[in-house]
Order: structure tokens, then C-alpha cells, then sequence
């Protein structure tokens, strides 16, 4: 190896293919040595892979033609709502991270702090931010969670220490949905969780778990529809969670409230 320190930027660099060679083998090196940084390059490929998969189609559709005329007056479709709100949600979750990182680099605390001088397009709410996660790693057939439910203690444990609280997934198989797996996600202020379920059609619910929740004092069980995703969350002392899935309101409600159910009364 170069003897030059591996970044955050280099990590990404790698994953978009623009490092020169003498430095991709340098990361190459690195990641056979770091089994948990390659874990995250795997991750954000599967990011990207999920983002071009979603939104591919879409980038490169004709313009239509009432967007042409300037004074022509248009809400954005959902799709744009959400992927502007991705990309907000994102950037400063991920600038926040940084900031608070002991492998943060002054680049990266230059790049935070940039990142929070962007004008507050959206304000993001948990409803919000769980259903950008789930549009963006629900519809992944290749990698849509990082540790599968084949591994769950090993799961369980990852999640529960990086949030720092006791985390499990509730059991839905009496209602027909199965566990996939799950994965961490840049929140705001640190990670959050998303574990992932689907049924006997193929059909997926994530349940998003945030522990950024202290002081949000609106715990009732809320509604809300981001597109074609409908979403009910609520909060429960510092967690918050919201369970997001294509499925109709009536469907949802009835598992949102067997996982309530069981949260409530886990141990």
C-alpha cells in the first residue's frame, strides 16, 4: 500500500469507479483487512444499484410536453417529491454522521458544515425518511438488507450496538410476512435501523427505527402517505418507529398494530 490514509471520500470513490488503479489497489488492500468497511462498500454499491434501478426509467423518460411552458402551472409527481427528499435526507444525514465521527477529516468537517448552510427545502419527519429508505431498498431482489434473517442473533447484536439500545424485529408470521434481514441507515444524528419483511406474493414491509426521538412529545399513531407508499408511525419514549409498505391503509393498520403490540410489551 501507498502508506496514504483510507477515507470516507476514497470508500465512495471506490464504489463509483473513480479512484486510478494505484489507489483502487491500495482500497482493494484495505477492505481484504476490514471486513466491516467492506461491508458498507457493499452497502452503498447496493445503494446505488437500488437508486438506478428505482429511477433510471424515469431520468431518461421524454419530457412531457405541459412542462415545456414556463407559465404552465404542475405539482411534481410523487416520485420527483420523493427523490428531492432522498437526496436532502441523505446528504444531511450523512453530513451529520460525519460531523460526528472520529474519523472525521477537515475535508469532511468542511463538507458538513456547507451541508448544513443548505436551505431547509424539506423538513424531513420520521414518516418521511421511512418511506425514502423503504423506496429506496425495497424494491432491491439482489441486496436489499445487509444481514439476512439466516443471520439474526448476529443481526439483533449489530443493530443493538451501534443504537446503543436493545433492538429486535417483531414476528410477523402469523400475519403472513416473513423477515428478510436489515440494515443500518444514516440518520440525523447517528444510525438508524430498517428491517425488512416480505409475504408469500413477493409483497414488502420495512419497519423503520430511529432512537432520535427524545424530544418528540407527539406519541400518538399517526398516518401518513408519501406517493404509493402508506406508512403509520408512532413514538415511544426516545424510539421511533414507522412501518412502510405498497399495501392499502386497512391492511397496514392491522400489522402496524400487532408490531405496536409487541414492542410494547417487549422485554
Amino acid at each position: 500500500m501507498s502508506g496514504l490514509p483510507v477515507t470516507e471520500a476514497d470508500l465512495h470513490a471506490y464504489v463509483d469507479g473513480l479512484l486510478l488503479p494505484t489507489r483502487r489497489v491500495d482500497i482493494e488492500d484495505y477492505l481484504a483487512t476490514h471486513p466491516e468497511e467492506f461491508q458498507r462498500v457493499n452497502a452503498f454499491r447496493a445503494q446505488n444499484d437500488a437508486l438506478h434501478a428505482y429511477f433510471d426509467s424515469v431520468l431518461y423518460e421524454p419530457l412531457p410536453g405541459r412542462l415545456s411552458g414556463a407559465d404552465t402551472p404542475h405539482r411534481s409527481p410523487w416520485w420527483l417529491r420523493i427523490a428531492a427528499g432522498m437526496v436532502i435526507a441523505l446528504v444531511s444525514g450523512l453530513g451529520g454522521w460525519f460531523a460526528h465521527s472520529p474519523k472525521t477529516t477537515d475535508t469532511q468537517v468542511a463538507q458538513s458544515a456547507t451541508t448544513e448552510l443548505l436551505p431547509a427545502v424539506h423538513q424531513s419527519t420520521l414518516a418521511h425518511e421511512a418511506a425514502i429508505a423503504h423506496v429506496v431498498y425495497s424494491p432491491d431482489s439482489s441486496h436489499p438488507v445487509e444481514i439476512g434473517a439466516d443471520q439474526e442473533e448476529q443481526l439483533v447484536s449489530w443493530i443493538t450496538k451501534r443504537l446503543g439500545s436493545d433492538v429486535h424485529p417483531p414476528k410477523l408470521a402469523k400475519l403472513g410476512y416473513e423477515l428478510i434481514g436489515g440494515r443500518l441507515l444514516p440518520g440525523q444524528r447517528g444510525p438508524v435501523a430498517q428491517f425488512m419483511y416480505h409475504d408469500a406474493t413477493g409483497q414488502r414491509l420495512t419497519l423503520y427505527v430511529s432512537t432520535e426521538q427524545t424530544q418528540n412529545k407527539d406519541t400518538g399513531f399517526r398516518f401518513a402517505q408519501e406517493g404509493p407508499v402508506n406508512v403509520f408511525y408512532w413514538i415511544d419514549g426516545k424510539f421511533g418507529y414507522a412501518l412502510s409498505a405498497g399495501t392499502d391503509k386497512a391492511e397496514l393498520a392491522r400489522i402496524a398494530s400487532a408490531v405496536y403490540e409487541q414492542l410494547e410489551h417487549r422485554p
